[in-house]
């Protein structure tokens, strides 16, 4: 069995009820396990990012480490969903625009993503099954 050995983390807002949803349909479909996952709250991403320009990121922005990599926004939607495999890769070809065009439309729907989906009280809690793909 071969190890994958490019780190792939996702960081999102646990207060979010898009982010956990985002979260959840990344789970269903990551057939493979390869996607780990941490609250942009969480002491477990202040340690992933303390050496990078993101080291107080806002609460926005879905960050996805890649490697050495720190991606955010709209790219960061596109790798994961390329990195999920399967017909989802195909949303990629959106990188042909301009990421100043698709991080527009992102930050629009970050910016009322509470207002439209809701926040929840307190941060997600993984299933027992899950736990292991969280960090702490």
């Amino acid at each position: 069995m071969a190890m994958n050995p490019e780190p792939k983390i996702i960081l999102f807002d646990g207060v979010c009820n898009l982010c956990n949803r985002t979260v959840q349909f990344v789970l269903k479909h990551d057939k493979k396990a390869i996607f780990k996952f941490a609250l942009l709250q969480s002491k477990a991403a202040q340690r992933l990012l303390e050496n990078s320009d993101l080291s107080k990121p806002g609460m926005d922005s879905i960050l996805y480490i890649r490697g050495n990599q720190v991606i955010r926004k709209s790219t960061a939607v596109l790798y994961i969903l390329r990195d999920l495999r399967g017909l989802w890769k195909l949303a990629f070809g959106f990188m042909i625009l301009p990421a100043f065009i698709r991080d527009f439309i992102y930050d629009i729907v970050a910016k009322n993503r509470y207002r439209v989906f809701g926040k929840r009280d307190s941060c997600m809690i993984p299933t027992p099954e899950l736990k292991n793909r969280f960090l702490d």
